[in-house]
């Protein structure tokens, strides 16, 4: 009966904890873990309330807000991890649905625009398991691969297709159009006992390739990126391909586009430690986060360059509502040993314009539309083009025509993942920027109006300083021209819009640089 009586109590001392925790403790608002903001509690209205939205929306922001939330989640994780079977080097999980592969073999003509499907030998005969949000776990210990399952037909990215002809025929011969697909990490790394649970990449690829007008110039990477599978072009942890696939993916550009390129010898290594990215938040799976890796970046030697921003603000539902005045910035940000928010490392993020200005004479001047993934390729094009615009998809408000002619054009690049490739509203979308007047007017830094979704992110990431400094720019000669965020984890994956999966939200750089000449760093 005494034993009893203590049990009883025990149960009761912690669910009056857990009542304090969860009713009086400070709520979330953002989850590192899943790299999202979380629900904001709903504004009160009697017509919301009548309908059960009301009460249906503070439940929703009650149970996604609770305090401790990636503690909890992560808690969960660990336990089901010791709960579950230990798995051997050749273990794989899926954390998804299923597709159909058909595989074929692989060459690439003459003019990229048909590519075979890779032949995996690297992790060809490896064991898989399944986790969520179309996840595919290869592997075990430190060597464990997130893989995000593609369930895109081989008829699909027509609209892509039709994207960069609108281009070309609005450019017409003044402008150099090209259209590269870059794939995903399981078109080269899933093992065969998963395939069943994918769909090849190289159909899609080949369908969008065939599409193109002629005078359009197609970039097939997927065949490059193939024969250095065995390096580490992608990364383990991150929904991205590593800066190494992007070096392979430029200097095939600069082959297609007919521009000088130069090896690594030309550049700097840096390395980022313990990196985990976006795949543990995506798949709940803390076999991820106990295999961090070295994330490793490349700057330019010898060669001079500066970089021009425009930033945007945008609101919680990423559309956006103000642009900044053009000023001066770090292309490469320097991030610590353990950083989530690694993959910034270039311009910072996603929500601006940049106009990078190089040493390099040659008349060529570059647009590159991209999602993220293209954030990783400008760095290797400062030998090849006089200038290089980096263009996101989602946010860009001025018009384009104008913005080719005004800064005189010579290429236009298509970099973009093949989910976004395959998405049906590509199309539109860059056909928009053609044509829409750019009304938004520019804002001085002191003048723009709080950004809620970017502020609630930088906050976590970047620090309050971080804003200052940016106003006060200076003109310094750095040793390498990497500037040095701080902790940017929050914002580094920040779920948006029309990504899949979703990409980074900027830090900003602790300061400015707004020119430098690149150095070797000792």
């Amino acid at each position: 009966m005494k034993g009893s009586s203590i049990y009883t109590g025990l149960v009761m001392t912690a669910f009056a904890g857990l009542t304090i925790v969860f009713t009086t403790f400070p709520r979330s608002s953002f989850s590192q873990l899943e790299k999202r903001d979380l629900a904001e509690l709903p504004d009160f209205s009697v017509d919301k309330l009548t309908k059960g939205h009301y009460t249906d929306s503070v439940s929703k922001w009650f149970s996604d807000t609770e305090p401790f939330r990636d503690k909890f989640l992560q808690l969960s994780m660990e336990i089901k991890n010791h709960l579950g079977l230990p798995k051997d080097e050749n273990s794989v999980s899926f954390h998804a649905e299923a597709g159909s592969a058909d595989p074929e073999s692989a060459i690439l003509d003459d003019d990229n625009r048909e590519v075979g499907e890779y032949t995996n030998n690297v992790t060809r005969d490896e064991k898989a398991k399944v986790a969520s949000r179309g996840i595919i776990i290869v592997g075990s210990g430190p060597n464990v691969r997130a893989l995000q399952a593609y369930g895109g037909e081989a008829t699909g990215g027509s609209r892509y297709a039709e994207a960069a002809n609108t281009y070309k025929r609005t450019f017409g011969d003044r402008v150099n159009v090209y259209c590269m697909v870059i794939p995903t990490a399981t078109a080269y790394y899933c093992p065969e006992q998963a395939k069943k649970l994918t769909k090849p990449q190289n159909l899609t690829i080949n369908n969008i390739y065939s599409l193109l007008d002629p005078d359009v110039k197609a970039v097939d990477i997927y065949t490059p990126l193939g024969q250095h599978a065995n390096e580490d072009i992608y990364l383990r942890t991150d929904h991205h391909w590593a800066p190494l696939g992007a070096f392979y993916a430029a200097q095939q550009f600069a082959k297609v586009a007919g521009v000088p390129f130069k090896s690594l010898d030309s550049y700097d290594r840096h390395v980022v430690h313990g990196y985990v990215g976006s795949m543990y938040g995506y798949s709940k799976d803390i076999a991820v986060k106990n295999a961090p890796e070295d994330f490793v970046y490349w700057t330019p030697r010898d060669i001079d360059y500066n970089t021009t921003y425009i930033n945007y603000t945008v609101d919680k539902d990423y559309k956006v509502t103000a642009e900044s005045s053009p000023r001066t910035g770090a292309f490469f940000f320097k991030y610590p040993d353990g950083s989530g928010g690694a993959y910034c490392t270039f311009m910072g993020g996603d929500t601006k314009i940049a106009q990078i200005r190089t040493g390099t004479k040659n008349g060529r001047r570059l647009i590159i539309l991209k999602d993220s993934y293209g954030n990783a390729l400008p760095g290797y094009l400062f030998y090849s083009f006089e200038e290089i615009h980096v263009i996101d998809n989602r946010y860009f408000t001025k018009n384009m025509k104008k913005y080719v002619e005004d800064n005189h054009i010579t290429d236009i690049l298509f970099a973009n993942g093949i989910f976004r490739a395959y998405s049906p509203n590509i199309c539109d979308v860059y056909t928009r920027f053609l044509n829409q007047n750019g009304a938004i007017t520019p804002q001085n830094e002191t003048d723009k109006p709080q950004e809620k979704k970017q502020d609630s992110n930088a906050k976590n990431a970047a620090g309050k300083g971080a804003e200052k400094n940016q106003k006060t720019a200076k003109q310094v000669k750095p040793k390498t021209n990497a500037e040095k965020p701080k902790k940017a984890e929050n914002a580094a994956h920040a779920t948006k819009k029309d990504d899949t999966p979703p990409a980074g939200k900027a830090p900003e750089a602790e300061k400015s640089v707004s020119s430098g000449r690149a150095h070797s760093s000792k």
